[in-house]
């Protein structure tokens, strides 16, 4: 088998195209939740907790440059080089991980109960018939009780 053939085998088997459509897929959901964090998950947890914005939370590792004159904001700072411990920015992405675990963790939950709801139970399966030799011990274990 030649190596373009096994090559073109390979890509058009239903897993690999499968695979490609749930990633594009992912990607594209992605944005979606994304923009759900945050647009509007995200400002409600900040008027929630007082429009705390945990992104300027951070320790300074070392003093900006002396012609420094910018505000002391992360952004500020960040692009005047100095090096910052960004703890605000970690805390920002592990919340918006927990919402979109939960938000996506309630979606599953959904599609999995529709998906229960829609394919009808199985019909109970019929009981095996007998073997024969069972059948034939059973005849005889009748037959020496009869006795």
């Amino acid at each position: 088998m030649g190596f373009m053939t096994e090559f073109k085998e390979f890509a058009v088997k239903g897993n690999v195209v499968d695979l490609a459509v749930g990633v594009i897929i992912g990607a594209a959901f992605g944005k979606i939740v994304d923009s759900v964090v945050n647009h509007l998950i995200m400002p409600v947890v900040g008027r929630v907790v007082g429009g705390l914005d945990f992104s300027n939370y951070f320790i300074m590792l070392a003093d900006p440059p002396a012609d420094f004159k910018g505000p002391m904001s992360f952004e500020a700072l960040s692009k005047a080089g100095v090096p910052l411990f960004a703890y605000g920015s970690f805390l920002t992405v592990l919340l918006n991980f927990i919402i979109l675990a939960f938000i996506i963790f309630l979606m599953v939950k959904q599609i999995n109960r529709l998906k229960r709801e829609s394919v009808p139970a199985p019909a109970p399966a019929e009981p095996a018939p007998t073997p024969e030799d069972i059948q034939l011990l059973r005849e005889i274990r009748d037959a020496l009780q009869r006795r």
